[in-house]
């Protein structure tokens, strides 16, 4: 079985496992998990099977390649009775998702953090129908355990998302037509979503602008110059000083990945519990007192026009118990 040596390169220092492999052998992210879950990665000697898992730089990251098993031919599917069709896929996260608006149109809820909000193209592309066998459950994937019988039928379609540990609202169109007008005004700029963030530092009301890359110069999205990214606009308002904490409140102008995170840490303000973008960069994380388990992010407001009967519709979401937990006690410390 042949291995493959990849020594990290200083431009490839604090990207993860899943992120080396798939840059520097072009390997789609099922594969990847399924050779660390068959212990065929090493990481500096040692036996990986993270995919997050950071590197350094000067670290040799070892993989066995084998030639991938090929999937037993399938019978043709026909039509299914009800009792034959598949049970609903079971998660300890779908008793968190929270139903808020549902009818023949979108549907609404409050996504748990933990949980991706809809599985990538690519990792479609890359494993089809056994993509739910190798990779976690996504929020699309658990609705229809959640919903009544009657309402699980159709597909549910994400028109926007939230990062994995972001939790907070999201709209999921359930047909083509209400697809289609939730992307017009997605890119109208007439949805409005607002986060509530907590923050390490003593954050300022402002609004930021930049263009954004996929690699910044550390291996992290990032702004760089004007005419190589896509504009990112985000403003800051602050809701409440917690000493060396802020609680504060972001509106998005437009909906890049990782936007919040990025303008917040680049803006030495990083979330607490943020790992990632926690430097400026080629710098140092900055420290974190808070003892956040997760980037401490919440979509906690969204207003919609309705794609059927056009009337605007608005919802909020109160802060999950992780995050009001940290802000209780980052309360208490400040009057102490």
């Amino acid at each position: 079985m042949p291995v493959r040596t990849i020594v990290i390169q200083r431009s490839q220092a604090g990207q993860s496992v899943a992120e080396v492999l798939r840059g520097t052998l072009r390997l789609g992210r099922g594969l990847i998990l399924q050779y660390l879950r068959d212990r065929q990665v090493r990481l500096a000697g040692h036996l990986c099977q993270a995919p997050g898992r950071r590197v350094r730089s000067g670290q040799r990251l070892e993989i066995a390649l084998a030639a991938p098993k090929k999937s037993p031919q399938k019978a043709p599917r026909g039509n299914k009775k009800p009792s034959e069709r598949a049970a609903p896929i079971r998660s300890p996260l779908a008793g968190a998702i929270r139903v808020r608006y549902l009818d023949a149109h979108i549907l609404v809820v409050d996504k748990p953090a933990g949980l991706t909000t809809v599985r990538h193209a690519s990792e479609k592309e890359e494993l089809g129908r056994r993509a739910q066998k190798f990779l976690p459950p996504t929020l699309v994937d658990l609705l229809p355990g959640i919903l009544p019988v009657k309402e699980r039928t159709g597909r549910f379609r994400a028109v926007h998302r939230l990062d994995k540990e972001t939790s907070g609202l999201v709209v999921l169109a359930r047909t083509a037509a209400a697809e289609t007008h939730l992307g017009l005004q997605f890119r109208a700029h007439t949805i409005e979503r607002a986060y509530l963030a907590l923050v390490r530092g003593r954050a300022r009301a402002q609004r930021i602008e930049s263009h954004l890359l996929r690699d910044r110069g550390d291996g992290r999205r990032g702004s760089g110059p004007t005419e190589e990214g896509q504009r990112a606009v985000t403003t800051i308002e602050v809701v409440e000083k917690l000493g060396d904490f802020t609680l504060v409140a972001c509106r998005l102008e437009t909906g890049r990945t990782h936007q919040v995170r990025i303008h917040l840490g680049e803006h030495g303000t990083p979330l607490c519990g943020e790992r990632v973008y926690d430097r400026h960069l080629h710098g140092k994380p900055a420290p974190d007192a808070s003892g956040a388990r997760r980037p401490l992010l919440h979509a906690t407001f969204l207003a919609i026009d309705h794609p059927a009967s056009g009337q605007r519709l608005t919802w909020k979401a109160k802060l999950p118990r992780d995050m009001d937990e940290v802000l209780r006690k980052l309360r208490y410390h400040k009057k102490s």
